[in-house]
């Protein structure tokens, strides 16, 4: 057993579930219990949200000066970085994440990301701006303070819980509001963790209350009165139903959703970078990444000759037990995606799409919720396997004629969270860009990974709100406006 948690962490203090239902945690890899984690009920949730909503409206964390507030986070980052390689464990055990993975953007560069909000950003971000004087009546003037929005729900998703979990935690904790952290029900134990800290640095009582559950502990989240914002990541599906209880109390809602990101090679492009993005998005995370670009549009001059490359590339791939170092991809993280990936391969091939490479279960791995592999040609971006986000690692490769139709097919989708756009000519990629209606674009492979102060989120279906930098401690910030009038004398 790899970390037992029994109690949930409410009001600054570790108590007891209302039933005492536990929930047993997975290893994706082994399929082998790890860890235990409590299942909290609608009314464990409601304690605390009371807890949350007792420190937001009578303790010090709203009240206290951004400075005082940066140290505590601070610290808190200073003592990730000392967890680190627990983390790095309990991350590839719960998560299925390649060691590397895991080291790099599953745990070492959230905590990274997130001590540079609660620093840099935090102490940067400007919580008054005066207002230019204005005529009326007479002659006023005035100021706008940005105070914390108030107590925020925030629920992550399993693919990556401890760098979801941190992306809604700085900002929210940043922001001065006091926070309900609902981790997924498969991969808890990171952010128990969290709650260890918090305890550790002593965070005043109630400012961080972290729960785990099912759906009827989201439910209390979404519904309850005294939650004032739902900060959620998962499907599109999961997304409107939050928007849906979440409208009679009128919550605000900030919703990282699900993608079907175009990468867009054009003519001239240098094949041999562009098809590193092309397989990387494929396996990184065995495909479990909604911003993944994965669908493939190339010139069609050039469609054999990328094909050829991304089964080559594909067919050196390591896949097995992540703990390894020389795993390139692990599993999928449960057999419920492992089925709804293979139900998607099979509707592609019954569309009459043709599986160049993969399509099935690696040979050799009887334990575990693995998948090939898998790219789709002969793909038209009507299909279903064009449309729909598999969430595995299977992409599908689209031809097209010239720029315009590239740009048409790219936003001929639902979603609208990444993208990406290959080309000799810098200036020619970003103008094609600019055409695609997508919340994050990278040019000719970006810069390595998501930047710390890009906002990140979606257009369309892909969400609301932004993530990220100085647009995602907004979020968690009202404005208030404040005028007055000159006196005359």
């Amino acid at each position: 057993m790899l970390k037992e948690y029994r109690q949930l962490f409410i009001d600054g203090k570790w108590v007891p579930t209302e039933s005492g239902r536990t929930a047993p945690v997975i290893n994706p890899a082994t399929e082998e219990v790890i860890g235990t984690a409590p299942m909290a009920s609608g009314a464990d949730v409601a304690r605390a949200i009371q807890a949350a909503r007792t420190a937001f409206d009578e303790g010090p964390w709203p009240r206290m000066s951004v400075g005082e507030r940066s140290a505590i986070l601070l610290r808190m980052a200073d003592l990730m970085e000392q967890r680190l390689d627990e983390l790095v464990e309990l991350n590839i055990a719960e998560s299925g994440s390649t060691r590397i993975g895991a080291q790099t953007f599953q745990v070492g560069i959230p905590i990274e990301h997130f001590r540079d909000t609660v620093g840099r950003v935090l102490l940067t971000f400007p919580m008054q701006t005066p207002l230019t004087p204005f005529l009326g009546n007479g002659i006023g003037q005035g100021v706008v303070d940005r105070e914390p929005f108030g107590v925020a729900a925030l629920i992550s998703a399993y693919n990556f819980p401890l760098l979801l979990n941190l992306v809604k935690l700085a900002p929210a904790l940043a922001a001065g509001c006091t926070v309900v952290l609902k981790p997924a029900p498969n991969t808890p134990l990171e952010a128990f963790v969290l709650g260890e800290i918090a305890d550790e640095v002593g965070l005043p009582p109630g400012v961080l209350n972290i729960v785990s559950g099912d759906l009827d502990a989201g439910l209390e989240l979404t519904t309850n009165p005294m939650v004032d914002l739902v900060s959620f990541t998962g499907s599109d599906a999961v997304g409107r139903k939050v928007i849906e209880q979440s409208a009679p109390t009128m919550k605000k809602v900030v919703l990282e959703l699900g993608g079907k990101s175009a990468n867009i090679i054009c003519e001239d492009a240098d094949l041999s970078r562009a098809v590193k993005t092309v397989v990387r998005d494929i396996i990184l995370h065995a495909g479990q990444g909604c911003a993944f670009l994965t669908r493939t549009l190339v010139h069609r001059s050039r469609h054999d000759e990328l094909v050829e490359l991304i089964k080559a590339e594909l067919a050196a791939v390591t896949v097995g037990d992540p703990a390894s170092p020389g795993t390139v991809m692990g599993p999928l993280g449960s057999a419920a995606q492992r089925a709804k990936v293979e139900e998607l391969i099979r509707v592609g091939v019954e569309e009459g799409a043709t599986v160049a490479i993969g399509g099935g279960r690696p040979a050799g791995l009887d334990k575990g919720f693995y998948v090939e592999p898998t790219l789709f040609v002969d793909v038209d971006n009507s299909m279903r396997i064009a449309q729909e986000e598999f969430f595995g690692p299977v992409g599908v490769v689209i031809p097209f004629d010239d720029d315009e139709e590239a740009v048409q097919i790219a936003n001929d989708s639902i979603y609208g969270l990444a993208g990406g756009v290959w080309a000799r000519d810098p200036v020619h990629a970003y103008a094609i860009a600019r055409r695609i209606r997508t919340g994050y674009v990278t040019v000719n492979g970006g810069g390595g990974g998501l930047s710390p102060h890009g906002p990140f989120g979606g257009y369309k279906q892909s969400g609301l709100g932004r993530e990220r930098g100085a647009a995602g401690l907004d979020e968690f910030l009202q404005t208030k406006t404040v005028v007055w009038g000159v006196s005359a004398g």
